[in-house]
């Protein structure tokens, strides 16, 4: 019986989010049969460490995201102990968490993204980088946290809202008005497409993670080229940074183009290297759209775990 312990909690302001995705996949992975242990990655790096090598994993899924989690951090420790985890290796959980530098490799590889510009929280509050409306979002972080619609009329500073993490570089980026898609890809193979509309606002953290705040739409109401565009521009991401074992890309759809059947109206927002695995989490969806079970998806994730050598 194979040893798997569950990375979850973690340093991030995803902290909840990753105590949910873990305890899921330790259910699942117990269903599936093995012999699973979870470990909360929070206080002192080295009593972490102790207690991780204290449980002796031939395994680690790694159920963390946010800062620390997805963005090379945790994946270099477990390469020097030499340890096999879930998810992508280093050098992609750190480019696909920068989110300006995945889209210039995006971007290289002739993927649609919506323009932007990186700058200082400093430089943003001299004034609005780009004509209204414009997405602002935290250069680094995962899970929708602090992504504001900057709107015509708007008075309040994003930057003092509740939601804004900590951090001195921001992303803004022209906004695309449409549909929200999402592609999950497991291994090399684009899983399906899902759209989702919340019932209010846009799909921001608090409609991602509450419950019946959002309709999942699986596989997408699209017409069929925008359907296999989403899924190849996915791929084309996922190959590009260097992922391995599940991942999402997330897509704008402006269907105003050309009677809402063009493709040159579908824009990669970024990919995400560690997708959320709660109950309401789109990547289990998408798989048992495909007949794959949550535990049968949690123990591919384990039999295709690697480190880098």
């Amino acid at each position: 019986m194979k040893r798997v312990t569950v990375l979850l909690g973690g340093y991030s302001v995803e902290r909840e989010v990753s105590l949910a995705s873990g305890a899921n996949c330790a259910e699942a992975l117990k269903q599936a049969g093995y012999a699973v242990e979870t470990l909360d990655v929070t206080g002192p790096i080295q009593d972490v460490i102790a207690k991780l090598l204290a449980q002796k994993p031939q395994v680690v899924f790694n159920a963390l995201h946010g800062r620390h989690g997805e963005d090379g951090d945790i994946q270099g420790l477990l390469n020097l102990l030499k340890i096999p985890y879930t998810h992508s290796g280093v050098m992609a959980s750190a480019l696909a968490i920068d989110k300006p530098v995945a889209k210039r490799i995006f971007a290289s590889n002739g993927l649609r993204c919506p323009e932007g510009v990186e700058l200082s929280e400093a430089d943003y509050l001299k004034g609005d980088p780009l004509p209204r409306p414009y997405v602002l979002k935290p250069a680094n972080e995962g899970s929708s946290v602090g992504v504001h619609i900057v709107l015509p009329g708007d008075n309040a500073n994003p930057l003092q809202s509740a939601d804004w993490p900590k951090g001195d570089r921001v992303l803004c980026e022209r906004y695309i008005p449409g549909r929200e898609l999402t592609v999950g890809v497991m291994g090399d193979h684009a899983m399906a497409v899902t759209e989702l509309r919340p019932k209010s606002g846009f799909y921001d953290y608090k409609n991602k993670y509450t419950e019946g705040m959002t309709e999942h739409l699986c596989p997408a109401p699209l017409p069929k080229p925008v359907y296999d565009e989403a899924m190849q521009m996915a791929l084309v991401a996922y190959r590009s940074i260097g992922c391995r074992g599940v991942a999402r890309a997330d897509f704008r759809w402006d269907d105003s183009k050309s009677n809402g059947s063009a493709i040159d109206g579908l824009y990669l927002l970024e990919i995400n290297t560690q997708p959320g695995m709660t109950a309401l989490s789109l990547v289990p969806e998408q798989a048992r759209h495909l007949g794959i079970s949550y535990p049968e998806l949690v123990s591919w994730m384990v039999e295709h775990a690697a480190w880098d050598e």
